[in-house]
């Protein structure tokens, strides 16, 4: 069975994220974007953790349903806790995890294990732990062998392992002795899997892929795709799975186009300043307007450390895809924004012919999208599944644009006899 995981979300205990992030609606969402498993997020977090055991039931073992009803969504208990300390000539460490666990057993288990520790676990869904990585996984692994504690976002240059502001420059430098038990690393919004294959550093690591969604409508923007028989879809094959980086079982991960993610350029957004590394090496490394230090994105960051050419590709390398919400698709083919009238009228018209939003983007013959939203927007979804899109990437905390269409092109396709609007 396909199985399209996104593993790293938030609940409505989380700060900045959605009051709508309750069980029923991650359920709803699930089935609407094809995601059929889904972490729970924030199960560190004392009322989430109450709300989740009222309403979800064990399906297999480590795998989760909603109580009393079955739409085929199946939860993982998940978490992103941020740690922050000093390591290394006192340098101040600011790296965030996602952490999984098979039972409420083993959450119980840490979750006291930190509060014995001092960690406020009720002010926030994704807590703040004055610990260093090492020691929580320490915790983790004690509360349940096989517990994944997975760097998040590895490369974000604040919050990511591989960060530039923050992070270290290795697992192992992170981790020391305890690095063999970390078995693969987030690529975050603003890398994917192309850019870590240069690090041979990471070939042993399974690279994942997941949404860090704060909204019901940011589900599945990022995620893994797992091919899992039916008899063997429960935690432990999971587990299994991610720590022996298994190619037959992991076929791909979905990525935004890495351009998209607001940290892939160096630059600096006070001041609207976007460089390549090659810019910020001449401008030596400040913003030409204010002269404060340029932040280092994920593109600099990765060239540093790698010792890879760029294009190289990685044997052993899950493949991966890139792909566009489909609701910004329609967006950009309308002219309008994604939560606009129209543009929801024909994502779930598209919704119902296909099942889901997976199986617009990647399945649903061309001929069929056409007929539900027509010409313009089935040779959108083509354009997607071809990787032909317009990029302008982001930097600094500026989320990147990515277009299907220029403006001066879509007016022309609109004017086409042969371009059918819906």
């Amino acid at each position: 069975m396909r199985v399209i995981s996104d593993i790293h979300i938030h609940s409505r205990y989380s700060r900045a994220c959605s009051r709508d992030l309750i069980p029923e609606n991650l359920d709803k969402w699930g089935k609407i974007k094809g995601v059929n498993l889904l972490g729970t997020g924030d199960f560190t977090h004392p009322g989430w953790r109450a709300e989740l055991r009222e309403n979800l039931e064990e399906a297999e073992s480590g795998f989760f349903k909603l109580r009393g009803a079955d739409s085929g969504i199946r939860f993982v208990l998940s978490t992103e806790v941020a740690c922050i300390y000093s390591q290394a000539e006192k340098k101040l460490r600011r790296i965030h995890y996602v952490l999984l666990v098979p039972s409420f057993a083993a959450a119980e288990k840490f979750a006291k294990s930190l509060e014995s520790r001092g960690g406020k676990l009720a002010s926030d869904g994704r807590p703040i732990l004055g610990m260093t990585s090492r020691d929580i996984l320490k915790h983790l692994l004690e509360a349940d062998e096989k517990a994944l504690m997975i760097p998040a976002h590895a490369w974000t240059p604040y919050f990511g392992i591989f960060g530039s502001k923050s992070g270290f420059d290795s697992v192992e430098e992170c981790f020391g002795d305890m690095s063999k038990y970390i078995y693969g690393f987030e690529t975050g919004l603003s890398s994917d899997g192309a850019m870590n294959w240069r690090l041979s550093q990471n070939d042993r690591f399974t690279i994942i892929s997941a949404s860090d969604a704060h909204s019901l409508s940011r589900i599945g923007r990022e995620a893994t795709v797992l091919e899992m028989e039916q008899d063997k879809f429960n935690y432990d094959e999971f587990f299994r799975i991610i720590k022996e980086k298994d190619k037959n079982n992991l076929k791909f991960t979905i990525e935004y186009f890495p351009e998209e993610g607001k940290y892939h350029l160096d630059g600096h957004g006070p001041c609207q300043v976007s460089f390549t590394p090659e810019q910020t090496k001449r401008a030596g490394g400040r913003c030409p307007k204010c002269g404060r230090k340029i932040i280092v994105g994920v593109i600099s960051r990765v060239n540093d450390l790698a010792d890879r050419p760029e294009g190289f590709v990685l044997k052993s390398a899950i493949p991966q895809k890139h792909l566009v919400p489909l609701e910004e698709v329609l967006s950009d083919c309308f002219g309008v924004g994604p939560k606009s009238k129209k543009v929801q009228e024909i994502y779930f018209k598209l919704i119902e012919r296909a099942g889901n939003e997976f199986a617009v983007i990647l399945d649903l013959p061309i001929a069929e999208v056409e007929k539900v939203a027509g010409s313009l927007i089935a040779e959108a979804v083509k354009r997607v599944r071809e990787e032909k899109v317009v990029k302008i990437p982001g930097y600094d905390g500026v989320y990147g644009i990515i277009k299907v269409f220029t403006n001066g092109e879509r007016k022309m396709l609109e004017q086409s006899p042969q371009i059918m609007l819906f």
